[in-house]
């Protein structure tokens, strides 16, 4: 495979770009690779999310999760 150098970019972009693609659970590298290979091909490449990220979204407010329903409380025969 190919590798790709980029350079004079200017801090604050690179700062941004870091942000951006930490928030997204990935690295600069393969940030910049998806976006690459989306400018190229028309299409965004499916976006793997990083397990940290899921348990988050699974974690946030408003999901609904399905509670079982209670089976009757079982006493011992001490007979």
């Amino acid at each position: 495979m190919a590798s790709l150098t980029i350079r004079n970019i200017p801090d604050d972009v690179q700062r941004r770009f870091r942000a951006q693609a930490s928030a997204k659970g990935m690295s600069m590298e393969a940030e910049a690779r998806r976006l690459v290979i989306a400018a190229v091909t028309e299409t965004v490449p499916p976006q793997r999310k990083s397990i940290g990220q899921m348990i988050y979204e699974m974690s946030r407010p408003g999901i609904d999760l399905p509670i079982p329903p209670r089976s009757p409380a079982r006493v011992p025969d001490l007979e």
